[in-house]
């Protein structure tokens, strides 16, 4: 028998994470993902003066980043991780991409206005992304987007509307790559919720920072009324905000999941 039952795969595939670590400023998202294995970072942003790491020329054009990942194809390298540090910033060129293709200053009056310039800004992403996934099939290279995060309303139709942090995106851009995406990461402090006495009989809620300087820092891996997150990985809800923490909660899962399967498989 030949053909297309023949091209059938079974079992877990163990390829190189693509990953979205979003935070407010100063958590630590660069840092993080320096630790990550020989990592060569993509610039759109400042912020790398202090972290010891490989990296590209800053970035103040679209075609800058699609060069830099052609190179990465292309080019002899010993890098094994690409981090585009950051995403948000990379929306300003996508933007800018697309200004210059329809003649115009801004974003929203682009092919007309409408916000259809938003929807077109998705054929740029497309690029960078399928540009990461040929680094990632092809060159064995893990992937780690970074980005800020913001404060949105979020109108949950099973219960009132809320605030949430999620990253500092375009609608479209942000659906697009949080799927893509192996995992969306959050990285916070621990903070708890305590009283105290305002006065007249009244008390207020404050936020009280655990662990030294001004709170512990950690990755938020599944998404909850405060965040948004997610992981394809089994990741438990919080982990330190170390790359060391996150491997090494993948590699159980991953073991977990090898056993099960083995186990399935002698079962059978």
């Amino acid at each position: 028998m030949t053909g297309l039952m023949q091209q059938i795969q079974r079992g877990t595939r163990h390829t190189p994470p693509r990953l979205l670590i979003y935070g407010t400023e100063g958590i630590g998202k660069s840092t993080i993902a320096s630790q990550a294995p020989k990592p060569i970072f993509i610039q759109t942003e400042d912020g790398l003066d202090q972290i010891d790491c490989a990296s590209f020329p800053m970035a103040t054009k679209f075609s800058e980043v699609v060069g830099a990942l052609s190179a990465l194809y292309s080019e002899e390298h010993d890098y094994e991780t690409v981090v585009i540090d950051s995403v948000d910033w990379l929306e300003r060129l996508v933007w800018d991409e697309v200004c210059r293709e329809y003649g115009v200053k801004s974003i929203e009056k682009a092919d007309g206005g409408y916000a259809k310039g938003y929807a077109h800004a998705l054929t740029q992403w497309r690029e960078v992304l399928n540009g990461l996934d040929a680094l990632r099939k092809d060159r064995g290279m893990a992937v780690v987007l970074l980005a800020h995060a913001k404060v949105e309303k979020f109108d949950d139709p099973e219960s009132v509307a809320y605030d949430r942090y999620s990253p500092r995106l375009h609608k479209h851009a942000s659906a697009l790559i949080t799927e893509w995406c192996d995992a969306v990461l959050f990285a916070t402090r621990k903070f708890r919720t305590e009283s105290e006495d305002a006065g007249f009989n009244r008390t207020r809620s404050i936020a009280v920072a655990l662990g030294k300087d001004g709170g512990e820092r950690v990755l938020r891996c599944v998404g909850c009324p405060s965040c948004t997150a997610k992981n394809r990985y089994g990741l438990p809800a919080e982990l330190p905000l170390t790359w060391a923490s996150l491997m090494a909660a993948m590699t159980d899962t991953s073991t977990q999941t090898s056993s099960t399967n083995e186990g399935e498989h002698t079962n059978g």
